[in-house]
């Protein structure tokens, strides 16, 4: 059933590669990371420890409007240019075609991770961080950018427009992280954890933020993967009727 998703991911990375609007991602995202772990390096200096999960943090709500411009033209592009039903009479199945664009995009974000994971290092030269701390915050904001990935997936499969992709995966995803902003401001508790429960930075921010690796948090992530996979792959089914 996954017969060519290697193919596809090879070919899907080296266009994120080939790609100025790929660097451009990634220059921008190293820029703002680099100049907070800097600011919160100096504040640590007179006034307070350096924070092992700044980094990780601040990564929940930039995936909010990263994620979607690294999955927008995907497969919005390919339907635009008539590649996508060309790509459909291959010997490749529809789950092979989402599974490799998708684990392309996350293998594109891990190189991003773990570049930032050098301030780790930059930390252990000067201080004495908690790691195992930074570990987890690691993993939950890898989990957490897969999961913000697959929804980008999802709405670039429902349109041949990569601004309307765009636009519409951050939409969700702001509601998404938003939900965890609310359940902390609802005076309504049960409401409060429904909310929590429902948004991507609750299951991130009372975690994995804090140094706790929780089954139901890896598999709320995991979840909203496969559930975002499988319906992509229905939608990119259906172009086989059309």
């Amino acid at each position: 059933m996954l017969r060519g998703t290697g193919t596809i991911f090879w070919r899907e990375v080296g266009q994120y590669f080939a790609s100025p609007v790929a660097y451009l991602i990634a220059f921008a995202l190293l820029l703002l990371t680099g100049l907070l772990f800097n600011s919160d390096l100096t504040f640590s200096l007179t006034q307070k420890p350096a924070d092992p999960a700044l980094i990780p943090s601040f990564l929940a709500l930039a995936m909010v409007f990263f994620a979607p411009l690294l999955t927008m033209r995907m497969l919005a592009e390919e339907s635009r240019e008539g590649t996508l039903e060309l790509l459909l009479t291959a010997p490749v199945s529809d789950t092979a075609v989402v599974i490799g664009k998708f684990l392309s995009a996350w293998f594109y974000y891990t190189i991003l991770l773990l570049l930032t994971f050098t301030y780790q290092f930059i930390l252990l030269a000067i201080t004495q961080p908690d790691l195992g701390l930074a570990v987890s915050a690691y993993i939950g904001i890898w989990l957490y950018g897969g999961a913000t990935l697959a929804v980008g997936l999802l709405f670039s499969s429902l349109t041949e427009n990569q601004i309307v992709a765009a636009f519409l995966s951050m939409s969700v995803l702001l509601l998404l992280w938003l939900g965890d902003i609310a359940g902390e401001i609802v005076a309504n508790l049960d409401l409060a954890r429904v909310l929590r429960q429902l948004s991507l930075g609750g299951h991130f921010s009372t975690s994995f933020a804090v140094g706790l690796l929780r089954a139901e948090d890896v598999a709320y992530y995991a979840g909203i993967m496969v559930v975002m996979l499988f319906i992509t792959t229905r939608i990119v089914e259906s172009h086989r009727w059309r």
